[in-house]
């Protein structure tokens, strides 16, 4: 049964080509475990019914950035391991512990801090689980191996010995693995050969390692040989490339952001359009407005650049972009009507997709995906029909 929802502005998440994706991840990965990364709401995607349905296609790992994101997970029954990427207030470790839900630990400092709070309030909690962060070049969070091998090897090694933590994996982040360059590419190989030399001096220490993983999406197409325990897949999730030089052949779009038409209205020549009048009519034009602004998500930077689809046709986004409502040229598209869908980003053309529209601004397209604000509601469709609404202002 379709489910009513307010055509206004909308973005439709298919979930069959989710799972499609996912397979072909899991291919390319071979017998490799793959973490499915939801942080930031799945990529604007919605974490709840993306990891559910990935949970069903056999997912067991779920990355996010903070504890909000997995708490989220956890109440809505998600039963996979769940990583934060990210940091965590030390004294929420006891929820850590609670809830099943692994923490990753960047310093000896911030690993006594997390520790220190299992041991509060008089019974000591469940150990907090964690995987260790190597700094390789990423230059964020990390025991900063690159620039003091010996001692961050040793302060990842004294973290084995804290009473509160169960240390259960080690992973660093690649910085240019989404560059086919030469210099980047030395950079990718001798971030993964520091890695490399961390995990084998622990284990030397006699330090298991249960999970050791280093691909992010970019590291995961480049170079599936270096897989280790677990692969981690964020942007090629979705349906989009890391970067317009690592592609991967076959990948589907799972959201496309859509727009009713409010009106259709004829210009003459010198009329001018929207803010500031940055544009105005050279010949008579016939033009459309739509139900979609910055503050749904379609960056005020593409105002004059922008190009979204209606009939199957290009229509050029003229003037700026309003806070709800933008304005495009359908001069060339006579049978545009009030009521119509447009597409504004993420349908099946090559001049659709998030990455040609992130890419006209100097931007890339996860930040056009997360920008997706939370009064859009997400339509989710599975074989063809409308399976559930997430509408957040309800």
């Amino acid at each position: 049964m379709e489910l009513n929802f307010e055509k206004h502005c909308w973005a439709e998440i298919d979930l069959d080509a989710l799972r499609r994706n996912y397979e072909r991840i899991c291919q390319n990965a071979k017998d490799v475990p793959v973490c499915a990364v939801v942080k930031a709401d799945a990529y604007g995607h919605g974490d709840v019914a993306v990891a559910k349905a990935l949970s069903r296609c056999g997912a067991r790992w779920f990355a996010v950035s903070c504890l909000s994101e997995a708490m989220r997970l956890r109440m809505a029954g998600i039963q996979g391991e769940i990583l934060i990427l990210g940091y965590t207030d030390p004294s929420q470790a006891r929820r850590l512990a609670k809830h099943n839900i692994t923490q990753t630990v960047f310093s000896l400092e911030y690993a006594q801090a997390l520790a220190d709070q299992t041991q509060k309030k008089g019974k000591p909690a469940r150990e907090v689980k964690c995987h260790l962060k190597v700094d390789t070049g990423m230059g964020r969070i990390g025991f900063a191996a690159r620039d003091d091998l010996e001692r961050a090897v040793e302060e990842m090694d004294r973290c084995f010995e804290i009473k509160g933590l169960k240390v259960t994996g080690l992973f660093q982040h690649f910085a240019v693995a989404d560059s086919e360059e030469a210099e980047d590419t030395a950079y990718t190989a001798r971030q993964q050969e520091l890695f490399l030399q961390v995990l084998q001096r622990l284990e030397d220490k006699g330090r298991r390692i249960k999970t050791a993983h280093c691909c992010n999406s970019a590291g995961q197409l480049t170079h599936p040989e270096w897989g280790l325990n677990l692969m981690r897949a964020g942007i090629i999730l979705y349906g989009e490339d890391p970067s317009n030089q690592v592609h991967c052949e076959g990948l589907e779009p799972v959201m496309t952001l859509k727009a009713t038409v409010s009106q259709v209205k004829d210009l003459a020549a010198g009329d001018s359009v929207s803010y500031g009048r940055a544009f105005t009519a050279d010949r008579p034009m016939r033009v459309a407005t739509l139900c979609c602004g910055y503050a749904d998500g379609y960056p005020r930077l593409l105002s004059g650049k922008g190009v979204v689809s209606l009939h199957g046709q290009a229509a050029p986004v003229l003037g700026r972009v309003c806070m709800d409502q933008m304005i495009v040229d359908v001069t060339h598209i006579p049978e545009v009507k009030m009521g119509d869908e447009a597409c504004i980003f993420g349908g099946k053309g090559p001049q659709d997709s998030a990455s040609a529209a992130a890419e006209k601004i100097g931007t890339i397209s996860y930040e056009l995906l997360c920008g997706v604000s939370r009064r859009v509601p997400r339509i989710y469709r599975e074989n063809g029909k409308v399976v559930n609404v997430a509408d957040y202002l309800k």
